[in-house]
């Protein structure tokens, strides 16, 4: 299951990058049933950072295991920004890590309506701020893939772990003065 995956694979560059801000991850996965898990296990050393995949596939699952409220699943359905973001909230916070990154989507090849098509993803990314400074956010992005059902899994796993890495590598990148100091930020 290679077929998107980028020189080097996005499953390094994420481990490179939580190490360096020695941060943690936890997942909670739908459609992508714990392959987001099984790339970040795929790299020697994963559990610097790495911490748990729960695959949550139906309602029950997401309900009991990470905390989704019932009026997200019955207004919105499994497949919606609501449920997303607090998947990403309930792994985050269940597993005490720094980050929580969700994906619920339709992989197909049924399942999809007009309004929800086959590729449909949401990613929730959860991030845990220090308690008191309102920092703590969580962040859903909307995307649809083609391809056949395997092929939307491994494209839903890879985006979801990029915006892991933009999101680390930049908010590393705000926390970072630079050379010049904290000044240099401000000019």
């Amino acid at each position: 299951m290679r077929e998107f995956a980028s020189d080097p694979p996005i499953e390094v560059r994420i481990g490179d990058a939580l190490r360096e801000t020695d941060e943690t991850i936890a997942v909670a996965e739908s459609c992508t049933g714990g392959l987001i898990g099984s790339l970040l296990t795929d790299i020697s050393g994963s559990s610097d950072y790495f911490d748990r995949s729960l695959v949550t596939y139906s309602y029950d699952a997401k309900l009991t295991e990470l905390g989704v409220t019932r009026e997200s699943l019955d207004d919105q359905g499994a497949v919606s920004e609501p449920v997303a973001a607090e998947m990403a909230a309930g792994v985050r916070d269940g597993s005490g890590t720094d980050w929580g990154l969700a994906t619920t989507g339709i992989a197909g090849p049924d399942g999809g309506t007009p309004e929800k098509p086959v590729g449909t993803v949401y990613i929730g990314l959860a991030s845990r701020g220090e308690w008191g400074t309102g920092d703590s956010y969580t962040r859903v992005a909307r995307f649809e893939f083609d391809g056949s059902r395997t092929q939307i899994k491994e494209q839903i796993a890879r985006r979801a772990l990029s915006l892991l890495h933009e999101t680390v590598t930049a908010d590393s990148d705000a926390d970072d003065p630079g050379p010049e100091g904290d000044d240099q930020r401000r000019a």
